[in-house]
């Protein structure tokens, strides 16, 4: 699964799942022992994070909300994925 970003360390991570168990763009996040599941549109689907360390992942996903859909496209038509800047 490839590594979009890693900041305050959080690996944020995407993988297509055509037909798969969430039935929903999202991205997966680790933190430590703790993994995470969130929709791209903020719903936590799956797992959970410390408070601070959510926050900050929902905060990196809504600046980089147009980016993160471009690199789910990518990936469900097989043509790869780029890089998005860590949270500063």
């Amino acid at each position: 699964m490839p590594a979009l970003s890693m900041f305050f360390g959080i690996i944020v991570r995407m993988q297509s799942e055509r037909g798969g168990k969430h039935n929903k763009p999202h991205i997966h996040a680790l933190y430590g022992d703790d993994e995470i599941v969130v929709g791209l549109d903020g719903e936590v689907l799956e797992g959970s994070f410390p408070g601070k360390q959510l926050k900050l992942l929902l905060a990196w996903m809504a600046i980089h909300e147009e980016e993160l859909k471009a690199n789910w496209k990518l990936l469900c038509d097989g043509d790869g994925y780029f890089k998005i800047d860590p949270l500063r």
